[in-house]
Formats: C-alpha cells, sequence, structure tokens
C-alpha cells in the first residue's frame, strides 16, 4: 500500500474544511501559524555575516511541530498549504525546513479560496517554494528586528521604559502626529453663501445658490457684504437664463481588496480593522454550515488585487440574470484597475459561491459574521453590474448683476445600486457646493420669469483637515505606499496598544505620548521616520519577491544609514528623563522644579531627587476626554449614565456626579464563558489596585481571569475568547481561556 502524503495548513479550522475534499491517502494537520521566529531574548541577526537569521522553535510550538514530524514519518510526501501570501510562503519554508522530507518531494499547494473545486484544482498542479517570497518576508522581518531592537532601547534611555518603536507604526504616529499639529494651528476664516427659494410656472418650489456676482465668483467674506448683495437684489426681477439637462452615470466600486474592506466595514458597520479582518478570516476558513459541514465562504482576505475569476463573474452575471434581469448586465464582465503594486496572481475579496446568499448562510453565522458577509456579498454582485443613471438639470438665473444656479438630479436606472451603495467619506463643509445633490428642479424654459420666495444667507466657516479614522489611515497608508494588506490591521492595533494613539467615538488621537516619541525621533531618523523612503522600501520589498532585487543587500543598504543615525542619536537626542525646567520652585525645598515623563504620564518633581521626592501629577499626559452618552438610567437616581476617562480607563458613571456617585464597568463586549449565565464580562480591581476580568452576574456566578480577555475565538479548541498578556518591551502572549486546551501563541515585538 502506497504512503501517504501529509498536508499542512495553518489553522485547525482549514483542517475540517480541507480534509472533507480530499481522500483518505492525505493527513490535514495545522501548524498554529509560524512555528520558527527569531529569539525574543536577543537581536537574532548576526549584522557581520550577511544579517543572517537565528531562527528558534517558538517554545508554544514545540509540541505542535513534534505532532508535525511524527505525522511526516509516516507519509513520502509533504504538500505546504499555507496562506497564498509571503507570510504563508515564510511558515511553508520553515516548516519544509524542519519537517525533512526531501525537496523532491515537497510540494507547494495554493487556493484563493477554500472550496473543494480551488483545493482539488490546486493539487492538480503542485508547485515548489517560492524562495522569492520567502526572501522578501525575511527582508522585512529583519528590518523591523533591526529597528525595534535597535531603537526602543534608545527609547527606554531617553523617555522611560516600555515604549517600543518599528519601522512602519512609527511613521503611522507621524501621519496622526502631523495631522493633530495642522489642527492645532488652523485658524478659520469665516464666509457666507446666498441661496434664493424660488417658484416658477410648476411647483416645487426650489433652491438656486449665488455663483455670480458682476460676471465674478461670488465672495461673501462677511455679513456685511451679505446684506449688501441681498439688499440689491431687493424689487429686481428673476429670470432663467439657461437649462442643461443631461445624464450622469455612477459606476460601481470594485470588489473588495483587504484595505477597501477595512474602510468600508469602518465606515458602514464601524468595525475596528483588527475585528474585520478577525471575521474575514473565520468567514474564509470555514463556517459550519449545518449538514454541509465546514465551508469556506470568501477569498482569501489579505490581497490588493481586484481580478476576478471568470467562473465567478459567470456566477455573479448568472445571478442577476435571473434575479433583477438581463438589463442590469453590461455587455461584457467589467475589468477593474489594480495599483501598481497590486500581486496579480490574488483576486479579490468575493464569496466563494454566489449562490451562498446571505440570507441563506444567516442562522449559522454570528451577527458581525453575517454583517460582513453581506458586506461582502453585496460589494462583489454590484462590481459586475451597469452603473446607475442620473438625469440632472442645471439652470442659470439672473437677477440684477448677480447669477444663481439651481441643480439636481434624479435617479432614471437603478443599475449595480439595486444591490449595493458603496458609503461615502464625510464632504467637508468647503466642499458642500461642488456635490450633485439629488434636489428636484422642476421643469423650466429659458426666458421663464419666476418668483422669489426668500433670500437665505448662511454664515460659514472654514474648517481644519479632519483627524484620521481607522478607515482614512488604512487608505492613507495604502495610497501612501506604506505598508501592505497583511499589516494595515496589526499597524493600528499597535499604535493604541503602545499608547501611542487612542480611538474615540471612531476617531485616532495621538496621544501626548505619542507625540513625544514622534518629536524625539524625526530629526535623529530622517530616513526611518520619512513616509517617502518607508514607501520606498516597501518596493524594495516588491522586487525582491519579483526577483529583482537582493534580500541582502536591501537590508545592508538600509542598516549603514540607520547605523549612523542610531550612533549619533545616542548623543545628541534629548534626555526627556532628566526634565525640562519649569522655571518653578520646589515648594519643599526651594530646588528647580522640572517637568518629567513616567509610567502614567507627564509629572512635576523635584530636581534634587532623590535626595527631595516631591513630585506633583499632571493627568498622566491624556487629554481630557468628554464624557460619552450610554442609553441606560441611573438606577439610583434615574439620571442618564455616562461613560467616563478615569486613570484606570473607561467606566459608567451617573451623570448626576457629584450628588451621585453610582458607577459601573464598562462591558468588554465578551459574553461569560459558564454555561446558562448570560453575563458579560468587564473589567474589575482588586483592593490594592491589582486588575482583574469578570462576569456583571457576580457574586452570582464566580468565573473571573487575571488576563485581559479578547473576542478571538481560541484556532485549536475554538474557545469563545483569548487571553491577552502585554510584557514589558511590548511583547503580547495570547493564550486559550481553557487551561486543557494548552493553546499559546506568542505574538512578537512592536509589528512595523
Amino acid at each position: 500500500m502506497a504512503k501517504r502524503a501529509l498536508v499542512v495548513v495553518e489553522s485547525p479550522t482549514k483542517v475540517k474544511t480541507i480534509q472533507k475534499y480530499l481522500d483518505s491517502k492525505y493527513i490535514v494537520k495545522a501548524s498554529m501559524g509560524h512555528i520558527r521566529d527569531l529569539p525574543k531574548s536577543k537581536l537574532g541577526v548576526d549584522e557581520k555575516k550577511g544579517f543572517k537569521p537565528d531562527y528558534k522553535v517558538l517554545p508554544a510550538k514545540k509540541k505542535v511541530l513534534d505532532e508535525l514530524k511524527k505525522a511526516a514519518e509516516k507519509v513520502d510526501a509533504l504538500y505546504i498549504a499555507t496562506d497564498p501570501d509571503r507570510e504563508g510562503e515564510a511558515i511553508g519554508w520553515h516548516l519544509a525546513a524542519e519537517l525533512g522530507i526531501s525537496k523532491s518531494k515537497t510540494y507547494r499547494i495554493m487556493f484563493n479560496e477554500i472550496t473543494e473545486r480551488a483545493v482539488k484544482a490546486a493539487f492538480q498542479r503542485p508547485g515548489k517554494i517560492d524562495m522569492n517570497k520567502v526572501n522578501a518576508q525575511q527582508a522585512r522581518r529583519i528590518l523591523d528586528r533591526l529597528v525595534g531592537y535597535k531603537l526602543s532601547p534608545l527609547l527606554w534611555e531617553k523617555i522611560r521604559r516600555g515604549l517600543s518603536a518599528g519601522r512602519v507604526q512609527s511613521v503611522a504616529v507621524r501621519l496622526l502626529t502631523e495631522r493633530e499639529r495642522e489642527i492645532q494651528a488652523f485658524v478659520a476664516v469665516e464666509y457666507w453663501s446666498l441661496h434664493a427659494r424660488l417658484l416658477g410656472t410648476h411647483p416645487p418650489e426650489f433652491t438656486a445658490t449665488l455663483r455670480e456676482v458682476r460676471g465674478e465668483k461670488a465672495s461673501l467674506p462677511s455679513e456685511r457684504e451679505t446684506v449688501a448683495v441681498m439688499t440689491a437684489l431687493h424689487g429686481c426681477e428673476w429670470r432663467v437664463t439657461s437649462v442643461t439637462r443631461g445624464e450622469r452615470k455612477r459606476n460601481p466600486a470594485a470588489p473588495f481588496t483587504t484595505s477597501t474592506l477595512q474602510q468600508e466595514a469602518g465606515r458602514k458597520l464601524h468595525f475596528t480593522a483588527k475585528k474585520t479582518m478577525m471575521l474575514a478570516q473565520q468567514l474564509y476558513e470555514g463556517i459550519e454550515l449545518g449538514a454541509e459541514g465546514s465551508v469556506g465562504l470568501i477569498t482569501y482576505m489579505r490581497t490588493d488585487a481586484v481580478r476576478v475569476s471568470q467562473e465567478a463573474q459567470a456566477e455573479a452575471r448568472d445571478w442577476v440574470g435571473r434575479r433583477l434581469g438581463r438589463e442590469y448586465l453590461p455587455d461584457a464582465p467589467p475589468v477593474y484597475r489594480a495599483r501598481k503594486s497590486a500581486q496579480e496572481a490574488h483576486e479579490a475579496i468575493r464569496p466563494a459561491f454566489v449562490e451562498q446568499e446571505p440570507k441563506a448562510v444567516a442562522r449559522f453565522l454570528s451577527r458581525d459574521q453575517l454583517a460582513l458577509y453581506r458586506l461582502i456579498w453585496e460589494r462583489f454582485l454590484a462590481s459586475q453590474m451597469l452603473p446607475a443613471v442620473y438625469d440632472t438639470v442645471a439652470a442659470d438665473i439672473r437677477a440684477n448683476d448677480c447669477l444663481f444656479r439651481a441643480q439636481g438630479s434624479t435617479l432614471k436606472f437603478q443599475g449595480f445600486m439595486a444591490v449595493y451603495v458603496e458609503s461615502r467619506e464625510e464632504v467637508p463643509e468647503t466642499q458642500e457646493d461642488e456635490v450633485e445633490t439629488e434636489a428636484v428642479v422642476p421643469p423650466l424654459v429659458e426666458g421663464e420669469r419666476l418668483r422669489l420666495r426668500a433670500l437665505d444667507p448662511k454664515q460659514h466657516f472654514t474648517q481644519p483637515p479632519p483627524r484620521y479614522t481607522e478607515a482614512s489611515l488604512v487608505k492613507t497608508l495604502e495610497e501612501r505606499g506604506i505598508g501592505r494588506p497583511s499589516t494595515y490591521a496589526q499597524i493600528l492595533s499597535t499604535i493604541q496598544e503602545r499608547e501611542y494613539a487612542r480611538r474615540e467615538k471612531g476617531t485616532l488621537f495621538p496621544t501626548e505620548l505619542g507625540m513625544l516619541v514622534t518629536d524625539s525621533l524625526v530629526p535623529h531618523f530622517p530616513e526611518v521616520m520619512d513616509v517617502e523612503f518607508t514607501a520606498g522600501l516597501e518596493e524594495s520589498l516588491d522586487k525582491i519577491e519579483e526577483g529583482e532585487a537582493d534580500w541582502v543587500e536591501t537590508v545592508a543598504a538600509f542598516y549603514t544609514q540607520f547605523s549612523k543615525d542610531l550612533a549619533r542619536a545616542g548623543k545628541k537626542m534629548d534626555d526627556v528623563k532628566k526634565g525640562t525646567e519649569t522655571g518653578d520652585a520646589c515648594p519643599d525645598c526651594g530646588k528647580p522644579i522640572v517637568e518629567k515623563w513616567g509610567r502614567f504620564g507627564k509629572f512635576l518633581a523635584c530636581s534634587a531627587y532623590p535626595e527631595c521626592t516631591y513630585t506633583k501629577d499632571l493627568g498622566g499626559g491624556r487629554v481630557k476626554v468628554a464624557d460619552e452618552p450610554t442609553e441606560e438610567i441611573c438606577p439610583t437616581c434615574s439620571k442618564p449614565m455616562v461613560i467616563k476617562h478615569g486613570r484606570f480607563g473607561k467606566f459608567i458613571a451617573c451623570s448626576g456626579y457629584p450628588a451621585c456617585k453610582t458607577t459601573k464597568p464598562v462591558p468588554l463586549g465578551i459574553g461569560c464563558p459558564q454555561p446558562a449565565c448570560g453575563g458579560q464580562l468587564v473589567e474589575r480591581r482588586t483592593r490594592k489596585g491589582r486588575t482583574f476580568y469578570a462576569c456583571t452576574n457576580y457574586p452570582q456566578c464566580t468565573f473571573s481571569v487575571w488576563t485581559r480577555p479578547i473576542p478571538e475565538p481560541c484556532p485549536k479548541c475554538a474557545a469563545p475568547f483569548l487571553t491577552e498578556r502585554i510584557a514589558r518591551g511590548g511583547r503580547t502572549t495570547r493564550a486559550c481561556v481553557r487551561d486543557e486546551c494548552g493553546y499559546k501563541q506568542e505574538v512578537g515585538p512592536a509589528v512595523a
């Protein structure tokens, strides 16, 4: 009897989905992600020997690797079926090196969707591990390690311990910081607009806006100029001088890429980028659909391509033709243009099966899974349909020396909008007049006389540039070539976990600490902190993947300048730890008072420390945040409850404070795992101030854990959540809440 073949995937969820598509000679096992990485206790990169990495088996993966080795002894072929990207290629390369099966019997299998047709087709054309992809991943990992392990100690020395820096995260914080400075420096300018409510021969009443005065573009800088124009219009004749009718098309958006999915899920569903990727991973790897078993519902979710397979296009056209009608379909499937750096071998994010409609699988999905799946499904269907068509009208109306214009549009043909409408970013007030609205303008003819019903002046002020949201920051990172699809969500999570940025009501604010670190790094590391340089380095990584550049030469070119900057910064960077003189004297001993940074932010201290121990807290270095409303009513006094921000984070309190001091913890959004409990997990503190997490139904329910729960199911046993611990230096460890499971995963130092 022929020996069997070992197929290695990354997650246990994929094991169930893929195993049912293969016959019994294939043994499908999961590596649970990376099995080897650079050691956490040292740099692990030999700078003098071509940046040779010192890979070690991760302690948490020794048991997994032992099981894989035992399975490898019983087979004569190895199929690497990890994710179809650089990271997946590198995981496969590490696996092949550890499992010891000959290169001639080691094959690389890739598929963009975990469906029977895709999996079986991949096994019909196995390939080999792509060392160009592996080297591109190695270059990124080593660059990030060099920056993180070299810069972080400098920040510990100059600012405070526990800080971290990353090759890409630091640039992202710089973008937030520069935007905040623009907002702080912004000076609002007053301006006015003038609108006329008019009535023609035929109803309804409509509005026209002042565009020109005496043949020049209207400029109304103040109320005085506006009143002067209104006075000149008193009692004059209003007449239509021209009417232009036309047609406008609104094209459907391309199917989702990673960044556009994160942006749209942020705008429409209010999901963080991290949550979006977690849910997309679940939909990709497989959902239990009753008798069908585990089924992958979407294609691979880390992609910057907008290409769609012919089979998927045919399925979409068939669905639209049957459900909506052939008149909604273009003559040929549309072709969307990808960004220059896109990996065209991949596909866009789309449903694996168009016939698997959201309503058909709704009962098997969580509310959030269903919302994201519906978004992907509708967006893809819409992308294969005809544009929406509007009838447009623009009427110029003259009164005295003034030209007013009325614009409007009405929907004539829904097209793709019968299925899906893309959300739009908020339009700044200064651009509102340029956006064509769907206002109704009645039938007008040239020369028609109109009746003025009212003049409506409006005061405006120019607005500062908006702060970034997660969606708009992802868009900016992509547009400027910073990072890649697989890194966006982790970048956003990292800068918030390190307290360099905070997210309030969907908006990202740089913290005072984030701005301080940025200000310290920018003068001394002009390349590391430069947006254009970081984007150029991403292009270099792409060239390594394409076989057009050598990874060692790329790392060496970066490191030569970086090491010089590092040595110079060690001597010249301001030592914030020593503090900045305030000009005040210590009330205890009379010595100068200095402003310092500590673990909890800014504080004042005596320069004579340790002889004098006088200190004064300055509010933790955090910007005061307004209370957030809730739908809860205080059980004590019946006033509304609000979310407040204290030294130890958010908490719910009565808005009647200090008269009413009722408080309660903020739920984490994670249900208690105890059977039939129905409670929610919240953050609590012991009498000595130590943080722990417990059920809202205490004391009836006594469930509690010391490490922070995160809403991410265990990839090994599918427990409802993991726990996360962040150690000094930024190393994060995630573990299963179930002791008997034993799952534990180290997430490396600060991600770039």
